[in-house]
């Protein structure tokens, strides 16, 4: 069995066939970063970073070559994935291919000055932003972007920490942008108007609106109003789309692209769509933008949102294959649909637009937040709920206690208990090879905890021993501390298949090689911090202002003056602190969920 994987472009789940399957190149839309990124966004990237794990795992076998009878491949292969960071270009009004409205950089800027000019004693997390700075804004929410998709494991954000070209910056590569503009120029992809700007020729790529059905006989009226009287006017087709605007009041601003037809132009700043062209090429394609264009090259694998498709994607491919000269930019088009939140659209107003933070300052573990992305279908619209964000972390927390005993077992042979789970790693490859069916995957996993085999029959005689000898294994589970990462999946898979080990062993590795692709179970995880006074759980951090509370309550409580202990803990209930006593005198401090 080989992975077939929908894709957008031809609407079909086709084989997955990279140009080097050993060697994949694969780039995703990330973030713009005028503000902190929330759930919705996460869904996506986490989508793509499954796939990606998933395309990495000796588990996933891939076709080469279209016809029936080709090989496949199977084995070490590495997946260079990118993505992008949208710190300048990006407008409000996004849906117009024109990018409409003001930039996101600018937006920001208006909501730090408004939230820095309130009285209200509350300080803003970016406080100390000068908001007339827009590098010095997108630096702060790249940072928080980048912390959270770390805590959730997107794996090029852990190795965007050694290697930053993975996570390239739009504002770092302007020169790329216009190197490309000025080629669409050139070879009479692209034109300069009257209002100074340089647009796009769509009628000069014909399979423009392939990806997403917006043909040009479907957009010469004027799409719906993607376009005002004034752009309408000097374009030559209403799908035309922007790729440079001379703007000196811009606040991000850089010289015009080195053309004849802009020579006396004021600076400016490039469209949208060129960014991501730019930096999938010059990072994806060695050699460059200039070895992209002499070989024709394309990419195996773009991600984005189910949003991106149209204008994003679309401008993404016209511009990149009149560039490239080649009818195609990337081999296979992958979009995660939305999420709603509780059965509803996201919402500000109803509070239900979370952040990761919103969710781990309640006590929550990134990892259940992860599950919880990405436990449904990337093709289906996903319901994130509360009840489901516990039920995510009740699974992994399931999970994660079935491998303690495991390892439990494998260091005490002699408890005669067997896990004999080794073999779902077939019906877990089975599930995803079919166009990532992640939600059948997960619970494969699930059955491993029921794989156990005893060694004896039960019955009355021997049914108190069987308990006996799970819960001396439920203790010795306890004193296990998992790793904070899988084992190598090349070991994990050795392992599985080597019959001299153990049932125990092979199980084991086969969740290792389960959970290096959903990435939930073998993580760093968050543990109570101990002051003395108190233990602060996940989602709490000690502060002068609790621990003096919480000396008064304890000298209270000492002096039987319970109606004053009974103050405080209203008082720390008030700062959505719940707290419990624990046997020593200590005290459990969490987040009131």
């Amino acid at each position: 069995m080989h992975f077939n994987l929908y894709n957008t472009i031809t609407k079909t789940s086709e084989p997955f066939i990279p140009n080097d399957p050993t060697s994949i190149t694969f780039y995703s839309c990330g973030p713009t970063v005028y503000d902190d990124a929330h759930i919705g966004n996460f869904r996506s990237f986490l989508a793509a970073d499954l796939l990606r794990r998933w395309i990495e795992s000796p588990l996933c076998t891939l076709k080469i070559g279209r016809s029936p009878d080709t090989e496949t491949h199977t084995g070490v292969r590495k997946v260079t994935h990118v993505m992008n960071i949208t710190d300048v270009g990006h407008m409000t009004e996004d849906d117009n291919a024109d990018g409409a409205g003001e930039d996101k950089m600018e937006v920001a800027a208006q909501r730090i000055k408004q939230a820095q000019s309130k009285k209200d004693g509350s300080v803003h997390k970016a406080a100390d932003i000068d908001p007339n700075d827009p590098r010095a804004i997108a630096r702060f929410y790249e940072q928080r972007f980048k912390d959270d998709a770390i805590k959730l494991g997107l794996k090029v954000a852990v190795e965007a920490q050694t290697d930053p070209t993975l996570m390239p910056r739009a504002s770092d590569h302007v020169d790329h942008m216009k190197q490309v503009i000025v080629d669409l120029l050139n070879t009479n992809h692209a034109y300069t108007a009257g209002s100074r700007a340089i647009y796009f020729n769509t009628q000069t790529f014909p399979n423009y609106g392939k990806l997403s059905g917006n043909t040009l006989d479907q957009l010469k009226g004027g799409a719906g109003g993607r376009v005002d009287d004034a752009q309408q006017s000097e374009k030559k087709h209403p799908a035309d789309f922007l790729l440079w605007k001379e703007d000196p009041s811009h606040k991000m601003k850089w010289d015009a692209p080195n053309h004849p037809d802009c020579a006396d132009w004021q600076q400016g700043y490039p469209g949208w769509h060129i960014e991501c062209t730019a930096m999938a090429l010059a990072r994806l394609i060695p050699g460059g933008l200039d070895a992209a264009k002499a070989k024709h090259s394309t990419i195996d694998l773009h991600s984005g949102g189910e949003d991106n498709i149209f204008p994003h994607h679309e401008c993404e491919i016209a511009q990149s294959c009149c560039f490239t000269h080649n009818d195609s930019f990337a081999n296979h088009w992958f979009h995660a649909r939305f999420l709603k939140v509780e059965g509803e659209k996201m919402s500000k107003s109803k509070g239900t637009m979370y952040t990761l933070s919103d969710l781990t300052e309640k006590g929550i573990d990134p990892a259940a937040v992860r599950l919880e992305l990405i436990k449904t279908h990337y093709r289906a619209n996903a319901d994130f709920s509360m009840q489901g964000l516990k039920d995510s972390a009740r699974r992994i927390e399931v999970w994660r206690r079935s491998v303690r005993e495991i390892m439990a077992c494998i260091a005490h042979p002699e408890l005669e208990h067997t896990y004999t789970g080794h073999d779902f790693v077939t019906r877990f490859a089975d599930a995803l090879h079919d166009d990532l069916n992640v939600a059948l995957g997960i619970s494969i996993l699930d059955l491993i905890r029921g794989s156990v085999s005893t060694g004896f029959d039960v019955d009355l005689n021997t049914e108190n021993a069987l308990k006996a000898r799970e819960a001396r294994i439920k203790e010795i589970g306890k004193t296990i501390a998992l790793p904070e990462s899988p084992m190598s999946s090349d070991v994990a898979m050795k392992i599985v298949g080597d019959l001299s080990k153990s049932d125990n062993e092979r199980s084991l590795a086969a969740i290792h090689l389960i959970d290096s692709v959903l990435g939930v179970i073998f993580r760093p995880i968050e543990k109570a911090q101990d002051t003395g006074i108190a233990l602060y759980q996940p989602g709490v951090a000690p502060s002068p202002e609790i621990e003096a509370l919480l000396q008064q309550r304890a000298d209270a409580k000492k002096s039987k003056d319970f109606a004053t202990a009974d103050t405080i803990r209203d008082q720390l209930a008030a700062m959505n602190l719940s707290i419990m006593d624990k046997p020593g005198g200590k005290v459990e401090v969490a987040p009131t969920n």
